[in-house]
């Protein structure tokens, strides 16, 4: 997340004498480009690795900076949530066994990690988005609490207005509206980071442009959120979505969201990009600037540009420029990747990695200027239908060609990959293992969103409730990524494995979603219909707007029909508001399931409506407690801690 000392923007005066830091930044960087500051060689690789921590029950566990200060490496760092972490690597000369010397230690420095949060009743897992993500979880209540991440919550807030809204389609459809921009604590990745000279930069970023969407269509691994199967890589919508602070006539605008993957190639230099982000993107965050950038370049000095990496930290390029300074002092640039999601193993994180740090090493003998031979639109067209599709969508590659990403991976880029790799001095093995898994990964179309799905799909023919599915996946992510077995090799999750218990037993963990409502003006036939059809016992009663104005049950029904057929009554013009209950109890999503058990044995009721700020969210029912108490009894039974039950025998 970058720097920790920052602030939102409080005053007029103070996002003016940032930015007046922010151009001083961007003309010593243009300087320092055209006086050659930068270092050549040797080039460089690194990776960060972003990671949840996760109950017994696998559920978030929000112990962040607990965990932190167990851990005690300085190469971990929080993130926005607080069951979020990240592990930075150490960057490594891009050659010789580089990357299965990154694999080995990112494997140590989890292992070291893994075994202290243990001990905080956490464990570690790498998925893209946990499963087990509840709405409930990513509440600013549970923001790490840290400046940073408050003023940048902050400051979205105040750009937006109004509250941030999320709409993704896919097999499922989840929309909702959120007072923050918290949702994006429900992404993790893995992000690549590959260290090019300043002669090297226009070429090589505008390959990964191109290559985003060809890497991420093999690559992906988050298929839902909150239970709802949406895009293959749900992560891109999500993020996008999650910290948009455009209102609608700014969409009409064709303003450009802080997510973006850009509106054209870039031509002549890195700065085309950085002078954009000044001139599109508002200040956002600020700081107290400690250097005159002018001063130390005087003086032969590497200046911080800390203003510029502060902005430059909240525009998200899913390939963003990076200005550091290495350990002789000289300053460097980067590529970070930021397309790839963590997981599903390692193994297969690092098989991403060398894929793209191949293919970006490799291109250049191919396709000396890809612009040339591609449309932009076509590159991001490519990026977005991969997020949405994974392997099943198709490609516009060079000179408009269109094509499978299976054909382009198996036929075109795995060699330029293996040809990229081989240059630049990477081992036979290492190009064999990594670029093996893609191969392998490809050919099979077993990607960590297609276990994932056809695993839900297969719980989901047992009958198990969504919760119990989910929190099987995850358990079983865990346990895969500890075999160190890439995806496509993974058996399908089951649920005997896994020892299943609702944590918190949430309303929201168990309530019905799918709902069958009526409106006040409907006749009260169309009610009893669907009760019949839908075989319910309650149908609740909303406004156009979603808002719950009432609620019909079975009992009431049969009640006011007996009376009417008595009195004789026509009941052909009646309407639901004449027989509705107007003022039922409810309750909210984060409640307990005991909460509402006791709501429904006081009131002698059978559900409950479940309301989120006046909406209706869900419905909570006697069947939902009987799936509870029967799949308690199934599991108990499986463990043994049942008495066997036998007939009583008379005399």
């Amino acid at each position: 997340m970058g720097d920790l000392n920052v602030t939102s923007v409080r005053t007029r005066q103070e996002q003016q004498q940032f930015m007046r830091f922010l151009l001083k930044d961007t003309a010593a960087l243009e300087r320092m480009l055209r006086e050659e500051w930068f270092e050549t060689d040797p080039l460089r690789i690194g990776a960060e690795q972003e990671m949840c921590l996760v109950d017994r029950f696998w559920k978030p566990k929000h112990v962040n900076l607990e965990a932190l200060e167990a851990i005690g490496d300085p190469s971990f760092t929080s993130e926005l949530a607080n069951f979020n972490l990240e592990a930075n690597l150490a960057p490594l000369p891009f050659s010789g066994n580089s990357l299965s010397q990154m694999h080995q230690n990112l494997r140590d420095t989890l292992n070291r990690a893994e075994e202290k949060v243990n001990g905080l009743g956490a464990k570690l897992i790498m998925s893209g988005i946990l499963p087990t993500i509840r709405k409930a979880d990513v509440e600013i209540a549970n923001i790490t609490p840290l400046d940073r991440y408050k003023a940048l919550m902050d400051g979205l807030k105040q750009l937006r207005g109004e509250a941030f809204e999320l709409r993704i389609n896919g097999i499922d459809e989840l929309h909702l509206k959120q007072d923050t921009a918290m949702l994006e604590a429900c992404n993790t990745s893995f992000q690549v980071h590959l260290q090019v000279t300043p002669a090297q930069f226009v070429q090589r970023y505008n390959f990964a442009q191109a290559l985003a969407g060809p890497v991420l269509s093999s690559a992906v691994n988050s298929p839902m959120l909150f239970g709802r199967r949406l895009w293959k890589e749900t992560r891109i919508a999500l993020f996008q979505q999650s910290i948009d602070i455009r209102t609608l006539t700014e969409h009409f605008r064709d303003r450009s969201p802080r997510v973006t993957f850009g509106n054209d190639w870039l031509k002549d230099s890195l700065m085309e990009i950085y002078r954009e982000d000044v001139a599109r993107f508002k200040v956002l965050l600020v700081t107290d600037v400690d250097e005159d950038v002018f001063d130390k370049m005087n003086q032969g000095i590497t200046p911080r540009l800390r203003a510029l990496n502060i902005h430059n930290s909240t525009v998200y390029r899913w390939n963003r420029p990076c200005y550091g300074i290495s350990p002789n002092g000289q300053p460097h640039l980067r590529i970070e990747n930021r397309v790839f999601p963590a997981g599903p193993s390692l193994p297969d994180a690092m098989a991403n990695a060398a894929f793209w740090l191949g293919l970006m090493n490799g291109m250049e003998d191919e396709y000396p200027d890809i612009s040339k031979v591609m449309d932009f639109n076509d590159a991001k067209a490519n990026f977005f239908a991969a997020a949405r599709f994974g392997m099943d969508t198709q490609f516009t590659w060079v000179n408009d060609k269109k094509i499978s990403p299976s054909q382009l991976i198996l036929e075109q880029l795995l060699p330029v990959a293996r040809h990229g790799l081989s240059k630049q001095g990477i081992t036979k093995e290492d190009m064999d293992s990594y670029l093996g898994i893609i191969q392998e990964r490809v050919e099979s179309r077993n990607t960590g969103s297609k276990w994932m799905l056809q695993s839900f799909n297969k719980l989901s023919k047992q009958g198990l409730p969504r919760d119990e599915i989910i929190t099987s996946i995850t358990s079983s992510i865990y346990t895969h990524q500890h075999e160190g077995t890439p995806v496509h090799k993974w058996e399908l999750a089951c649920s005997e494995e896994v020892d299943y218990q609702p944590t918190a037993l949430l309303v929201e963990e168990f309530m019905q979603t799918d709902l069958i409502t009526v409106q006040e003006d409907d006749i009260i036939d169309l009610a009893a219909t669907l009760m019949d059809w839908r075989r319910i016992r309650h149908v609740a009663v909303e406004d156009s707007k979603g808002m719950l104005v009432g609620l019909i049950t079975m009992r009431m029904l049969l009640r006011f029909i007996a009376s009417a057929f008595q009195a004789d009554k026509d009941n052909a013009s009646l309407t639901v508001s004449e027989v509705m209950h107007s003022n039922p109890v409810t309750i909210s999503p984060d409640d307990t399931i005991i909460r509402a058990m006791e709501l429904m044995q006081e009131n002698q009721i059978g559900c409950l409506p479940v309301l989120k700020n006046g909406n209706l969210v869900g419905m909570i029912t006697e069947a939902e407690f009987l799936n509870i108490t029967g799949n308690l009894v199934r599991r108990l039974a499986r463990k043994g801690e049942l008495a066997e039950l036998r007939p009583v025998k008379g005399e």
